[in-house]
């Protein structure tokens, strides 16, 4: 096939350009693909972090594709000329990323586009999600736009899955879960890990990722003092706040945990991460919303065993006491009681293992298998 994949690419930061670079990756052994990615994701005043681009230092190869930068999220202009430069492909297959409302005019204006001047092409969407994290007004009628002129859909939960059938009940899709991050590199020995990021002695639980409320820092804080009564576990926070960096920070200096929290409250360049999932015994998402996570599936590819709540597709792919421990929502002492167990029962070895057993499940030939499915019906 000949196949257009608009999305975030490299020099863009996170994810969902690690995400899209490994897909097109995996599609191009057997495909011809043309990558448009964005010149601009979002506006200066609307990015809650830094920057919205990596460094060459910062990026693996791995998460590196050639990609021609064409669209601007909030500039129609661009958005024709996305359409145009895409139509010129011919193209049998034009494949989109979709994870926030916010790309909902852009995209559902290329697509109709595309599809006016190349008729016989078919439109695969990739869907994060469908309803966002945090909700905003016109948020529906914005996806309704996205989404009506799409073929087929692929879904990396069940809960992403039932939000599709709700606005589009007759949709085809397929469920795929999200494949593991194999760009970050091979696991660090625990020691050389701790010895790298300059980390005391003695037990530590991770938590990583771009910070926002919805994730769920602040219970984990929570729960912490109880955890260390018992365990003695510090707690290693690796990512760049969105948002509540002083209510958490203030939140630790009042539970007295200056000393057993350390906040590394950045971008984590891409040679980076496998130090943080090595030094940890394992990664917690101690999530209040969500569909799926992509730290779980860095997660499986260092070997980290993964202690997660029980929201949208987490629970799908970490099973309890096999890869990981699955606690409910919103609940401090469940939390820190799996956290506890899993130092006093002495699982990290036996949920390592089964975390190995279980990445198998996830690989980018099954997600580009899928789409080449959906694309062919």
């Amino acid at each position: 096939m000949r196949i257009v994949y608009i999305g975030t690419a490299y020099p863009m930061r996170g994810g969902i350009a690690h995400f899209n670079a490994l897909l097109a990756r995996e599609l191009a052994r057997r495909h011809a693909v043309t990558f448009l990615s964005f010149r601009r994701q979002y506006p200066g005043l609307l990015f809650p972090g830094k920057t919205q681009f990596v460094t060459d230092a910062e990026a693996a190869a791995g998460a590196r594709v050639a990609a021609e930068p064409l669209l601007d999220s909030i500039w129609p202009p661009s958005w024709w000329a996305t359409a145009r430069r895409a139509a010129r492909e011919r193209p049998d297959l034009l494949l989109l990323r979709y994870w926030m409302p916010f790309f909902a005019p852009a995209f559902g204006t290329v697509i109709r586009q595309v599809k006016r001047r190349v008729p016989a092409a078919r439109t695969v969407m990739i869907c994060d999600n469908i309803v966002p994290h945090e909700r905003r007004p016109l948020d529906l009628a914005l996806t309704r736009y996205a989404l009506a002129p799409v073929d087929g859909f692929v879904v990396m939960s069940e809960s992403v899955r039932d939000d599709l059938l709700r606005i589009r009940p007759e949709a085809r899709w397929k469920l795929v879960r999200h494949p593991n991050y194999s760009l970050f590199g091979a696991p660090v020995a625990k020691t050389d890990a701790r010895a790298a990021l300059g980390l005391a002695p003695g037990p530590w639980i991770l938590f990583f990722g771009y910070i926002r409320p919805y994730k769920g820092l602040e219970d984990l804080i929570t729960a912490l003092p109880a955890i260390r009564a018992r365990t003695g576990v510090r707690l290693l926070v690796a990512g760049e706040f969105y948002e509540g960096e002083a209510r958490i920070r203030r939140r630790v200096a009042e539970l007295g945990l200056d000393d057993a929290v350390r906040l590394d409250a950045d971008y984590i360049p891409d040679a980076r991460v496998p130090l943080y999932f090595s030094a940890a015994d394992a990664v917690v998402l101690p999530y209040r919303t969500a569909t799926q996570s992509g730290i779980v599936g860095i997660a499986y590819h260092l070997e980290t065993p993964v202690i997660c709540t029980d929201v949208g597709g987490l629970a799908e792919v970490v099973p309890n006491g096999r890869a990981g421990f699955v606690v409910p929502p919103h609940d401090t002492a469940a939390l820190a009681a799996a956290v506890v167990r899993f130092y006093d029962e002495g699982w990290e070895e036996r949920l390592r293992a089964g975390v190995r057993e279980e990445r198998r499940k996830y690989s980018w030939d099954t997600m580009a298998a899928a789409v080449e499915a959906l694309a062919g019906e």
